[in-house]
């Protein structure tokens, strides 16, 4: 089984830079894609970045240009780093790990709050 803990989150003001840990541990072998998620209260929760082995990141459209995922040669945690943050990205982040037969992994979160 694979266990993954996010950190990072807290209070960052308009324009202010956030960085995003997921550290998985466990079976980590089995882990082909990571990503992370997000979910403002009363709201579905979105893709905002997601990396999969031996191959290229992908953004959300509302995060390009200023977010950045990326994975340690490890491959045992992954990073969000946020620039030039909105009120509009304050949520819940979630890091999400999938397996190479598909199932996947969620850890519980980790609150992002953008001050106007």
């Amino acid at each position: 089984q694979v266990q993954l803990v996010e950190s990072g989150g807290g209070l960052v003001q308009t324009g202010g830079s956030l960085r995003l840990s997921c550290t998985a541990s466990g079976t980590i072998f089995s882990i082909n894609e990571m990503g992370w998620y997000r979910q403002a209260p009363g709201k579905t929760r979105d893709m905002v970045a997601t990396i999969i082995k031996g191959s290229y990141p992908l953004y959300a459209d509302s995060v390009k240009g200023r977010f950045t995922i990326s994975r340690d040669n490890a491959n045992n945690t992954v990073y969000l780093q946020m620039n030039s943050l909105k009120p509009e990205d304050t949520a819940v982040y979630y890091c999400r790990g999938t397996m190479f037969n598909g199932y996947d992994t969620w850890g519980k979160g980790t609150l992002v709050t953008v001050s106007s």
